[in-house]
């Protein structure tokens, strides 16, 4: 253990792995922010926590059987010449329910809340908290996968792909509220995170199918429509001083 303390590669490795972790984390972040905001206000923080938590166990669990990682890349049977392994499977199961729960959840944004028989309008019923965490624990297990994938490439050490992940998950931890609280204010920074999510449901669907998009191309995607959903909220809080000046 003092070896391990006393190594400086191991700690670059653990400071670059945690910080490649937390990147990897932002989709599960998003994911997890736009379901919790479906819940009553109450119960948002602990479903914040909670899927978090099962983020970190699923992760963990991972790590401590690696040989079952290893055997998961291995072909379970051929499609029209393509090996088809148990990762591809889960990959492409979790980007189609990326892009089922984050079609719903445009629609119900763009087309507002159901009328009922009455014809008077009807709040769209809150997710049960149950449900909410069992979905976020399904999306979990598929950005845990590929997390854990990508830590067993990088360092031999389970301690420190452990620790790495601790860190990780800590990280996001403290980043859920504010990023939560951000995207409930801001309604169109809630449609962009709803495209982030379809835009990562495809890259997981075509990883599953053997077509590989680095992650770089994503993250730029993410961080220039993010830098123009900035520009934007700042060149509206200018015209508002504007507007009201002119209304006096």
């Amino acid at each position: 253990m003092m070896e391990w303390l006393s190594d400086p590669q191991l700690w670059i490795s653990l400071l670059t792995l945690a910080a490649l972790e937390i990147v990897l984390g932002i989709d599960n972040l998003v994911f997890l922010t736009i379901l919790s905001d479906r819940l009553p206000e109450p119960q948002r923080p602990l479903a914040r926590k909670l899927g978090l938590a099962f983020a970190l166990i699923t992760r963990l669990a991972l790590l401590a059987s690696l040989s079952w990682i290893v055997g998961l890349v291995d072909p379970v049977f051929t499609v029209w010449g393509h090996a088809v392994s148990w990762r591809d499977i889960i990959l492409i199961g979790g980007g189609l329910f990326l892009l089922t729960k984050a079609t719903h959840e445009i629609h119900g944004s763009l087309e507002g809340e159901e009328e009922d028989g009455h014809g008077g309008a009807v709040k769209a019923a809150a997710a049960g908290f149950a449900a909410t965490i069992i979905q976020i624990g399904i999306l979990d297990i598929v950005f845990s996968l590929d997390s854990v994938i990508t830590a067993v490439g990088m360092v031999d050490q389970l301690e420190v792909m452990a620790a790495a992940v601790i860190i990780a998950v800590i990280v996001m931890l403290v980043a859920a509220g504010p990023l939560s609280a951000f995207v409930s204010a801001h309604p169109t920074v809630k449609m962009l995170a709803l495209s982030f999510l379809l835009l990562v449901g495809m890259a997981l669907i075509a990883d599953g199918l053997g077509f590989h998009i680095p992650k770089g191309y994503l993250y730029f995607a993410m961080g220039f429509s993010v830098l123009v959903e900035a520009l934007n909220l700042i060149a509206r809080k200018r015209r508002k001083p504007v507007k009201l000046r002119n209304s006096l």
